[in-house]
């Protein structure tokens, strides 16, 4: 369900894969933080597009939208939701980046620039 300011909102939400669920979770459960949430926000912007970071969270303020997936609750400010509708969030392992969350957002796609090509002619993988 997705909320905001104590009403259903209809919107495309953010969902957490299986793994990224049990990844925040288990952080949760080890921090001992019972009644947070995982915040997704925007921050930043480069070559490449939106970039976006996460925090452990219990500060839900009234322009924040709530929901929850696969059992984990999300806060996302105003803001940030415009570039998250209908994203998908998963928690990889890679040898060679390591461990850690990733996020695909159609939405940011869309303000990136145009259809995904990368503005700084090809020095960065824009893909990855």
């Amino acid at each position: 369900m997705l909320e905001q300011t104590g009403t259903q909102v209809k919107e495309q939400g953010i969902a957490l894969s299986v793994t990224a669920a049990q990844a925040a979770q288990t952080i949760i459960d080890e921090k001992n933080l019972e009644g947070y949430g995982l915040r997704i926000y925007v921050a930043g912007s480069g070559c490449c597009g939106i970039q976006f970071g996460m925090a452990l969270d219990n500060n839900i303020r009234e322009v924040d939208t709530t929901f929850e997936s696969n059992g984990v609750r999300i806060i996302v400010d105003e803001m940030s939701l415009e570039y998250l509708r209908g994203a998908r969030v998963d928690y990889i392992t890679d040898p060679e980046r390591g461990a850690g969350f990733i996020v695909d957002s159609p939405a940011a796609r869309t303000y990136e620039h145009g259809e995904g090509a990368c503005a700084c002619g090809g020095s960065c993988d824009c893909n990855s």
